[in-house]
């Protein structure tokens, strides 16, 4: 690990993830028949809606992961809504007669919009579910929720982040979900996913060309990505904001969403990092941005973050990272947890070179570790 980057709280929790990952698939695996059981009784529940929730870091959870859920479950209607939506207008997401499995995801457990979800799901379901996914057994989604009816997933130790940013809170809360949902392949996963850790400790071994990138004075970084690299996209966007207090422009989109008029941001002192699908008709979409960016005018560069090496997207962009030389056997949603890295070093790098202390990028107190601030109104049904 660079020196410069072990000073920071958030330097060594970045790189603690793989470890941080194997603790959390052992809690997954040993939970095993319990959570299979619930599973089952939850997924044939008649007319179960599942809602993937949480606020900032731990709302893009779901948007990461809901894609997979969509895919392997297609008879279940599933969808992410950030806590930030659902406390502002919960008539518009919970209905009394529509069963509802509510997932919580929360690094501290104690925002106020999480607590207040949770809250008003109960008030106002008549038939709700929960399983609460936190890295913080003090918090009080953990401390209020009911174990005899729902789940809580408490995630190890180390992955309650004590930085600023939510770093090693994010990957395993994203990996423990897609875990679950998986519960009926553990012991296929535990085949492969093993090979996905290796690669995440392989990632934090060469950042030679995130750190070069880092050197380059660059005042606008856009992230886009498809699928679950949408959410991944929102994530990275976010870390970079917030490690950098603000100082870097930065965005997020989709690869075909970008070129609607959010493609107007980019001038010569613009990086655009684009995360790869594994899909060959995805592909297409995204080779075609990549190729006109190539062949436009300007200073711009393209970072391209991919599972494999793909020589003609290479020949195409300024940077390119590869995770491994083969494809891995379980579904591409997994890579998340190491394309997040790239944007997480890139945003410690660059609040490091700004003079910002990526630990508290925000002394002054706009914006806390905990959302503070925020008044929660009593809603009547």
């Amino acid at each position: 690990m660079n020196n410069n980057i072990n000073k920071y709280v958030t330097g060594r929790e970045i790189y603690h993830q793989p470890e941080v990952w194997k603790k959390t698939f052992k809690i997954i695996e040993d939970k095993k028949k319990e959570l299979e059981i619930f599973l089952e009784d939850i997924i044939n529940v008649e007319n179960i809606r599942i809602i993937f929730t949480g606020a900032g870091t731990s709302g893009f959870i779901g948007d990461t992961v809901v894609p997979y859920i969509k895919n392997k479950f297609s008879n279940l209607d599933v969808e992410s809504v950030h806590t930030t939506d659902i406390v502002s207008h919960p008539e518009t997401y919970f209905k009394s007669n529509i069963p509802i499995l509510l997932i919580s995801f929360a690094r501290s457990g104690n925002s106020p919009e999480s607590v207040a979800t949770v809250k008003l799901a109960e008030d106002l379901i008549d038939n709700l579910y929960q399983i609460v996914f936190t890295c913080n057994l003090e918090g009080e989604l953990a401390k209020n929720i009911d174990k005899a009816k729902n789940k809580l997933i408490l995630l190890p130790e180390e992955s309650n982040d004590k930085g600023f940013a939510m770093t090693s809170s994010y990957t395993s809360m994203v990996l423990a979900s897609l875990l679950f949902f998986s519960i009926d392949e553990i012991e296929y996963l535990k085949r492969n996913i093993y090979k996905v850790f290796d690669l995440g400790i392989k990632a934090l071994e060469n950042t030679e060309t995130i750190e070069k990138i880092a050197s380059i004075s660059f005042n606008k970084i856009i992230y886009l990505g498809t699928n679950s690299f949408y959410g991944l996209a929102r994530e990275s966007s976010l870390k970079l904001l917030e490690l950098t207090a603000g100082k870097i422009v930065t965005r997020y989109d989709s690869p075909l969403g970008f070129r609607h008029g959010p493609k107007s941001i980019v001038d010569d002192e613009t990086l655009i990092v684009i995360f790869l699908s594994r899909n060959d008709y995805s592909r297409k979409y995204e080779y075609d941005l990549i190729r006109e960016l190539s062949l436009e005018e300007g200073r711009h560069k393209v970072l391209v973050i991919s599972e494999t090496l793909d020589k003609s997207i290479e020949g195409l962009s300024d940077y390119y990272i590869y995770l491994s030389d083969e494809e891995l056997s379980i579904d591409e949603r997994f890579n998340s947890i190491n394309y997040i890295i790239y944007p997480q070093i890139l945003g410690l790098l660059e609040s490091i070179k700004l003079g910002i202390n990526p630990d508290n990028p925000s002394p002054e107190g706009s914006v806390n570790r905990v959302v503070q601030g925020v008044k929660i109104y009593p809603y009547d049904k």
